[in-house]
């Protein structure tokens, strides 16, 4: 995976300790956890026709990342249905 400057500079920090836990109860941890699974599960199968044009492009981009290209995709869809995705 690649880093930029300020994710580098924290992921050594964090290798340093320098870091402590918020001290989040074995409630809110199970709470937390199960928001998480819930908002990941997948459930639903959805087939899409795209041009090979973008569908390569992703393919790359995903590759780019170190992700599969079809988690790309869902990880776009569900910052969109979200609202946290925008344009640059």
């Amino acid at each position: 995976m690649k880093l930029d400057a300020d994710e580098k500079k924290l992921l050594e920090s964090v290798e340093r300790g320098e870091w402590k836990s918020a001290g989040a109860g074995k409630k809110e941890r199970t709470r937390y956890a199960r928001y998480a699974k819930s908002t990941f599960r997948k459930d639903r199968r959805l087939n899409i026709r795209l041009s090979s044009k973008d569908l390569e492009a992703i393919q790359k981009r995903a590759l780019a990342e170190g992700l599969p290209y079809q988690t790309l995709i869902a990880s776009l869809l569900h910052k969109y249905a979200a609202g946290r995705l925008r344009e640059a």
